[in-house]
Formats: structure tokens, sequence, C-alpha cells
């Protein structure tokens, strides 16, 4: 599966995206948020905080959704306007 990284999260990881495979149990973007936190102390420390957005082959997702069938999940930090 193919994971993009946007704006602070791909700073703080040092780069935009990567393929993985995902093992079974991993079935929502709350499991793929702690596989990844599980990683490494970099992961853990980009997704600890829970301060992030997800979407799903481009449409925003909430931590529940499933992500049977999906082929991106991008992170990105939330979106402030002025």
């Amino acid at each position: 599966m193919k994971i993009v990284y946007f704006a602070s999260l791909r700073e703080r990881l040092g780069f935009s995206e990567e393929e993985l495979l995902l093992p079974p149990h991993v079935r929502t973007v709350a499991d793929v948020v702690a596989f990844l936190a599980g990683r490494d102390e970099v992961y853990e420390a980009v997704f600890s905080g829970g301060v992030f957005r997800a979407a799903l082959d481009k449409k925003h997702a909430k931590p529940e959704a499933t992500i049977a069938g999906v082929r991106e999940i991008a992170f990105f930090p939330p979106m402030t306007g002025g």
C-alpha cells in the first residue's frame, strides 16, 4: 500500500511516501497509525500525538474507516484557514 506524508509529517519523517505491505490485522486507519507508531522512535514521535488527518484514495477518512481495497493512505496536519 502506498503511504503518503504531507507538510510537517513529511518533514519530520524525512520523506514524502513509501510502499508498505501491511499485516492482515491492520484493517482501519487507526490500525495503520498504531502499526506505523510501532515501527521505530521517529514514527512513534510523529504518530503518537494524534494531530493529523487521513485520506483514503484522496477522500478524508475517520480513524475507524476500513482500508480494505484502498490503494493509498495519506496523512497530513489539520488545515487552518485565515
